[in-house]
């Protein structure tokens, strides 16, 4: 017979267990993924106490180093080594640096759509201290201009499918930005060829001291976000950020063994410093796709034995609404790593595609917060708790939907949202989570800081979306505020809509929206105009000018023509009853149309036209 104290003791353990599984379901699951960020904080302490800075692109010459034969980049069957990333990179470096068109410090703007030499310029430039800017080939005419300017690029490379792109906005480019192609040969005036000079470039090394680092805070990257004062605005990233987007894969549990999925654009830190940088911080391989296809999705997963895939909301959709076919479990992947995926597409998506961990988060580009859903609740994008707080201040306060501000009390203070109420997400700016704001003015970064928020002398992060902390501290994404709304996985900026739309002779003013659309990720966009005295509505240019003018994602595909546009309080335009009453043309007396692509107009939205849309038959 057992002592009796044994018996106490091990009723004690299993009482305890029970305690902790009723009371703290989640303790474990917490404390692992907080001791992997306090492990990697004192990593990245560590090597700074050290005198050394190690960044990502250190991390990544130190894998050539370590294993130059495993494949790095695969890539329309071919297979790029780190090695022979490594050295590709290292001729982009001394094309730049024999020709003199570079000192460190300088910004280069990278135009180029997913493909290997993408990798290898952008690594190229930083190898000589350089700055790289992102573009996103969608936008075109003013606003890639602007995009160019604003970060002071002293070069410009264009990806050989852009020559389009650049031809449209080459007579109104500076004339100071050099200008290169990813072309050996071009007609264009003012235009350096590229390839040429890379099969002729060294593939040795270029000075170490060119690319070191003196700072983790030091800007490294531009990434563009919708601006809301009309045009995009150029997020300036650290290597501190790229560390931390890099360790992404990690966090969730990706190996060196793994083969990540790549095909969202590189332009976006999710694919290139979570994607991209995860692979490099882990010594994976990477399969990057030019674009998304869905019908190519899985099969590509099967043919390169696909571990980890990237998604946001719309793509997890995408894949749920293709037609079933047999085998489709049959496959290797088993972290499926993103955002702004909806419980019920979630559910789906794990029904039909097998047992996948969905490795939610958020975090925006330019932001100082980020949460990671560790446990796989379904629809939480994270969760959080005292320990998290401590190292990641946050809070969820009361919001102003009609006056479009956070609510004051009469002190003056923010006040915080109960559990289970939508708050606006705001993250203290501390010495330890900064924020790095934006490159160009100093008032649009200003403008993202909320201050004196519970006391006097406080700066807080204002992310612009509202979150809901529930009582077992999950977090969900429940809106976003104010003058940009998500569509096809792109922020939409409404002021920059608005302006294009305000250029045509017709409008006398055009007011910008999101609404739901249902069984759909985001909210599509919807133009509200008034017209000129004595002018009419001509839905024919309407069209020609958003589609030449904006993106695709951007493009409003509804339009509602209104007598009088009506304003808030403080002569803001008022969207909220505009985005509540939505586009049902059974219950607005005012004129709506839609923008049909087949028909390259926008049309009277009628009732027919409206159920194929709710029903699904008609794609938007």
């Amino acid at each position: 017979m057992l002592p009796f104290w044994v018996t106490g003791a091990a009723a004690g353990i299993v009482s305890l267990h029970l305690i902790q599984k009723l009371l703290f379901p989640y303790f474990w699951h917490d404390l692992k993924y907080l001791l992997k960020v306090i492990k990697y904080g004192l990593t990245v302490e560590i090597y700074r106490l050290r005198g050394k800075i190690f960044t990502v692109l250190d991390r990544f010459v130190k894998q050539a180093e370590r294993q130059p034969n495993k494949p790095f980049i695969l890539y329309e069957g071919a297979v790029h080594t780190y090695q022979d990333v490594d050295r590709r990179s290292n001729r982009v470096a001394q094309v730049f640096l024999q020709q003199g068109a570079l000192e460190k410090g300088d910004t280069v703007a990278l135009l180029m759509s997913n493909e290997p030499d993408f990798i290898h310029v952008w690594f190229g430039v930083a190898k000589l201290g350089c700055v790289v800017a992102f573009l996103n080939f969608n936008i075109r005419s003013r606003s890639l201009l602007h995009c160019i300017s604003s970060c002071e690029s002293k070069i410009l490379i264009v990806g050989a499918d852009m020559l389009g792109t650049l031809e449209e906005i080459l007579p109104s480019l500076q004339k100071d930005i050099g200008i290169w192609v990813m072309t050996k040969d071009c007609t264009l005036p003012r235009v350096n060829t590229l390839l040429d000079k890379l099969e002729a470039a060294s593939e040795d090394c270029v000075p170490v001291n060119l690319r070191s680092a003196n700072n983790l805070k030091s800007s490294v990257l531009y990434i563009f976000t919708s601006g809301t004062t009309g045009l995009p605005k150029a997020a300036v990233i650290s290597h501190l950020q790229i560390l931390k987007g890099a360790a992404g894969l990690w966090a969730f549990g990706a190996t060196a063994d793994d083969t990540v999925y790549i095909t969202l654009p590189l332009y976006h830190s999710a694919a290139s410093l979570l994607g991209i940088g995860g692979c490099i911080e882990l010594g994976a391989t990477c399969v990057l796709r030019k674009k998304f296809s869905c019908s190519q999705f899985w099969s590509d997963c099967k043919k390169y034995n696909v571990t980890v895939i990237q998604y946001i909301g719309e793509l997890c959709r995408y894949l749920c609404n293709q037609p079933v076919k047999e085998r489709e479990k049959d496959h290797k992947v088993r972290l499926a790593v993103g955002n702004g995926v909806r419980s019920d597409v979630w559910r789906e998506f794990l029904g039909r595609f097998g047992d996948i961990k969905m490795c939610e988060f958020y975090g925006a580009t330019e932001g100082n917060i980020c949460f990671m859903n560790h446990t796989g609740k379904i629809g939480s994008v994270g969760r959080t708790n005292f320990f998290y707080k401590l190292f990641f201040p946050f809070d969820l306060i009361k919001y102003d939907f009609k006056k479009d501000e956070p609510i004051r009390n009469r002190h003056g203070w923010c006040e915080k949202v109960k559990k289970g109420e939508a708050g606006l997400l705001i993250s203290k700016v501390n010495a330890k989570n900064p924020f790095f704001g934006y490159a160009g003015s100093k008032k649009h970064t200003e403008k993202k800081l909320l201050c004196a928020v519970f006391k006097k002398g406080d700066i807080y992060f204002n992310t612009g979306d509202l979150m809901v902390q529930d009582q077992e501290n999950f977090l969900y994404f429940w809106d976003r505020i104010g003058d940009t709304y998500r569509w096809k996985g792109e922020n939409v900026a409404t002021t920059e809509v608005s302006d294009v739309i305000g250029m045509l002779d017709f409008i006398q003013e055009a007011n910008v929206y999101g609404v739901p659309v249902p069984d759909h990720e985001g909210k599509v966009g919807m133009v509200s105009v008034i017209l000129k005295p004595n002018k009419s509505l001509d839905l024919e240019q309407m069209y020609e000018q958003v589609v030449t003018y904006l993106p695709g994602y951007a493009c409003p595909l509804f339009l509602r023509l209104q007598e009088t546009m009506e304003m808030t309080g403080t002569f803001k335009q008022q969207k909220f009853r505009l985005v509540r009453e939505g586009f049902n043309p059974s219950a607005i007396t005012d004129p709506l149309y839609f923008l049909y692509s087949s028909k390259k107009s926008y049309v009277p939205l009628t009732k027919e036209l409206h159920d194929k849309i709710l029903s699904g038959q008609l794609k938007l």
